[in-house]
């Protein structure tokens, strides 16, 4: 799973999240520090209003959270996710030893690696990486637009 730290650096990056059935997420509030919560038609659910995107938690008695601002959950992308983010500059993904992967990817024509203790932060580091560049370019970044892609 990929870590708080990159996830973090991802959203803060403008990685935005279109919540889908399988997607994880922790609450950004004191007290949620070390739960993960999964998105399921039939616990969590995603609702669109024209205020923004809320996460209704369906059924819950254990705690009392009906709801959840978006802006206050934090999404724990797969690593699946994270390299269709990749798109097209995705090469490989290599087990450098038993605690380090190498993504490669090609961007402008050039090679770069990206390394880290697992494979979905060598990947959010390739994503990142993608998003400033896209942002030096003062577009949105591309991979910041596309849906919450759960790897169907």
């Amino acid at each position: 799973m990929i870590t708080i730290d990159c996830a973090r650096a991802l959203q803060q990056a403008g990685l935005r999240w279109h919540p889908a059935s399988g997607d994880s997420f922790r609450i950004e509030r004191p007290g949620f520090d070390s739960e993960v919560f999964t998105v399921s038609e039939m616990t969590i659910e995603a609702h669109e209003f024209d205020t923004g995107t809320i996460l209704g938690f369906n059924g819950t008695t254990e705690w009392a959270l009906d709801s959840l601002a978006l802006e206050d959950a934090l999404w724990l992308p797969r690593e699946d996710q994270l390299r269709s983010l990749l798109r097209g500059t995705f090469r490989s993904l290599h087990r450098l030893d038993d605690e380090r992967y190498r993504v490669s990817v090609h961007v402008r024509g050039a090679d770069e690696v990206f390394e880290a203790p697992t494979p979905a932060d060598a990947y959010g580091d390739a994503v990142l990486m993608l998003i400033g560049l896209s942002g030096a370019e003062q577009a949105t970044p591309a991979v910041a637009d596309e849906p919450g892609d759960s790897g169907d």
